[in-house]
């Protein structure tokens, strides 16, 4: 499973990066790197495009010691019943996409899908499990946008258990809360993890199908969006929103600060996800009846979208 999963992720990181290069013009910085502990990885960034201010899409490959911290991270946010104590050998591998747009019109999107196994001594896998998911944060919203994305998810999903959408949305939603602004971080999609409860060929069918489902679900919307007018408030508003993504990402999320405790980590690809502009503006509040309130209202209230 480690090499078809690993083979999986850079075709499609490959095919990924190729129709966006497409639609933006610009060309991505392939990254090629390696880590002492155990492992590598390809980071591809594009920054300063035509459609994307910031688009990243990576890969990696990790094994080696997983330290203390990390495993009771695992057991503390997720109750995950690793039965270890101190340094366990483990290995991971995923594609992660985070693409921040220039026009305030398209939403940003996040999607990834990860492999871990816990490992015995002698190599083989101990525990394995899968997760991921894939959202949009929108800094200004269209419900067409947002039924395209969701539908385009649930569609994928239903092929496989029809369960999981209604399932995961929900976990997607109460993931991605920024528990001290009281609001979401965008409109949702779906998230999952600790997925072992049936056989791995299933579970791999499964991420590979919503893995295909990226451009599916985001490229329509962009093609949508991107060439939209829009005003200097417009963008003073979308950095605000980044500001928000920044907050969760940092203090939040548990990918972002699993990585940071991991052993020979590459930081530069951990916050790959930050977008490349951001902004804090003490006591903002939105005129009331704008399209930016109608956001807030959105996000502190989340709809069900298929």
């Amino acid at each position: 499973m480690r090499l078809r999963m690993e083979e999986y992720i850079k075709s499609l990181q490959m095919q990924i990066v190729a129709e966006i290069e497409k639609m933006d013009g610009a060309k991505f910085v392939r990254d090629h790197w390696e880590r002492k502990e155990g492992g590598d990885g390809i980071s591809c960034v594009l920054q300063d495009g035509n459609v994307f201010e910031k688009a990243g899409v990576n890969v990696s490959v990790v094994y080696g010691k997983l330290p203390q911290a990390a495993v009771e991270q695992m057991r503390n946010d997720r109750g995950k019943d690793i039965s270890v104590d101190g340094p366990s050998p483990f290995f991971a591998t995923g594609i992660s996409i985070v693409m921040h747009p220039r026009n305030p019109n398209a939403p940003t999107i996040h999607m990834n899908y990860r492999y871990f196994e816990i490992e015995n001594e002698d190599g083989s896998p101990k525990m394995a499990w899968f997760g991921g998911g894939s959202d949009l944060t929108p800094s200004y919203l269209f419900d067409e946008d947002a039924i395209h994305f969701h539908k385009t998810l649930k569609t994928t999903c239903d092929k496989h258990d029809k369960k999981y959408y209604p399932k995961f949305k929900k976990w997607c939603d109460d993931y991605f809360f920024i528990k001290h602004r009281h609001e979401s971080r965008g409109v949702g999609g779906i998230f999952f993890d600790d997925l072992d409860d049936r056989p791995s060929e299933e579970l791999f069918s499964f991420i590979k199908d919503m893995g295909n489902a990226f451009l599916l679900s985001y490229i329509p919307i962009l093609k949508r969006r991107k060439d939209m007018p829009f005003t200097e408030e417009m963008k003073r508003w979308q950095e605000l929103r980044r500001g928000r993504y920044v907050e969760f990402n940092l203090i939040w999320d548990r990918g972002t600060k699993f990585g940071l405790q991991t052993p020979g980590s590459r930081i530069e690809s951990i916050l790959m996800s930050l977008p490349l502009n951001a902004r804090w503006e003490y006591m903002h509040e939105p005129a009331s009846g704008s399209r930016e309130e109608n956001l807030l209202k959105v996000l502190k209230a989340p709809r069900e979208w298929a």
